[in-house]
């Protein structure tokens, strides 16, 4: 009798591969779950935060660059570059011809007005000037003689005059006698003549003779040597220069100002100066003149000027400044600045805040940006005076920042 239990069939039958038999999936375990519930947790949180952030305003200083009304000096200005020069000074030249035989300077020397400062070789002029006197001494013996013959020849032109009324000698004689007297007249005046030109070749040469001593027409100090010992000038034609006097107890400043600032300047106005040298040290002065007409640039460097320039117009505007204790030097450039307003302690603010209508926008204390119209006064390129508007310590906006990194925000409780 077969069996109830019906055997097990083999692993592999017929070639084909049975499945596994199903078994149930393992359950989580309580350690997952908590892992998943704190994830989902901080997430939250993450967004709720960004979400509160996002709704808080950003700070105006965040947002805005700003600045504070302040109190300084302030003065506006027209900037120009001049050359400095001494206010008097005199070329010294040869008026005659020869050696420069001694130079009684040097540059830098101290000289009074009508001191030697050269010598030139005079023999030449010694030389002339004995020969005229030699001449005028011949004409003037030459004169003396023909006066006594004049003498004679009037008194014997008077005995003829007598005999003539008596017929006593014929009238060809009278004739002849007062002949022989007026050329003798016409003669001496010849002679004067000759004499008052001598004199004046005379006058001449002794003055050629006395220009041999060069001296000082001015009282100041040697600025240069135009010549040297030994040299031969020729004042035939054109006068050599031998040196150059100045006054350096005051210097003058010649200033070049264009012709879009010139009509800013006025006579009289004050002004402010430095030089290369002293950066850190203020010359005032006045301004003394403003020439009516450009100056006239040199022929030799006209075309190379007007290239370098643009053909800008430049006028020239003088001022003097006491120079005693020497620290300004002739040929100095001079960095010039005419004061065309000026104010002391005023509200200051900068210029890049204010608008064309002349407004500001003012940062109120309460957060709320206020536009308001100022009044202006002296200015610079980056400053301005306000006369009326505004008060010391408001801030106004100067721009926008930049966009970047967001600010951070201060969460209050």
């Amino acid at each position: 009798m077969p069996t109830m239990n019906a055997p097990v069939p083999p692993d592999d039958v017929d070639g084909v591969t049975l499945l596994p038999a199903w078994t149930a999936p393992a359950r989580r375990t309580r350690g997952s779950r908590r892992l998943v519930l704190g994830v989902s947790v901080v997430t939250l949180a993450v967004l709720g935060t960004l979400a509160f952030m996002g709704f808080r305003a950003p700070s105006p200083d965040s947002l805005y660059e700003t600045v504070a009304v302040t109190r300084q000096d302030i003065e506006s200005t027209v900037a120009a570059t001049g050359k400095i020069q001494p206010r008097a000074y005199v070329d010294v030249g040869a008026q005659v011809s020869g050696q420069l035989k001694r130079l009684h300077v040097a540059v830098g020397d101290e000289v009074t007005a009508g001191a030697v400062v050269a010598e030139i070789d005079a023999e030449m002029q010694a030389a002339k000037v004995e020969g005229i006197e030699a001449d005028v001494a011949r004409l003037t013996a030459e004169l003396a003689e023909q006066e006594a013959g004049l003498a004679f020849a009037k008194r014997n032109a008077e005995r003829h005059l007598t005999l003539s009324q008596s017929s006593a000698v014929s009238k060809v004689a009278f004739e002849t006698a007062e002949r022989d007297r007026d050329i003798l007249i016409a003669r001496i005046d010849a002679s004067k003549a000759r004499i008052r030109q001598m004199q004046a070749d005379l006058h001449a040469q002794k003055t050629a003779l006395r220009f041999a001593r060069i001296t000082a027409p001015m009282a100041g100090t040697v600025v240069s040597l135009d010549a040297k010992e030994g040299q031969t000038l020729n004042a035939n034609y054109d006068t050599p220069l031998v040196l150059q006097i100045a006054d350096l107890d005051t210097m003058t400043v010649w200033t070049d100002v264009s012709e879009a600032d010139v009509v800013k300047l006025r006579e009289g106005m004050p002004l402010w100066f430095t030089t290369l040298g002293r950066p850190d040290r203020k010359w005032h002065a006045t301004l003394r003149q403003i020439q009516p007409a450009p100056r006239r640039p040199d022929k030799k460097v006209e075309a190379k000027a007007a290239t370098q320039s643009g053909n800008v117009v430049l006028y020239t505007a003088l001022f003097d400044v006491p120079n005693k204790d020497g620290g300004l030097k002739a040929g100095m450039t001079a960095q010039v600045f005419f004061v065309t307003a000026a104010a002391q302690n005023a509200l200051v603010i900068p210029v890049s805040s204010l608008n064309e209508k002349s407004e500001v926008r003012v940062l109120q204390g309460d957060g709320t940006i206020a536009v308001r119209k100022v009044e202006t006064g002296a200015r610079t390129r980056f400053l301005s005076e306000v006369t009326s508007g505004l008060a010391g310590g408001e801030r106004i906006i100067t721009g926008v920042k930049a966009s970047g990194p967001p600010a951070k925000l201060r969460v209050e409780s």
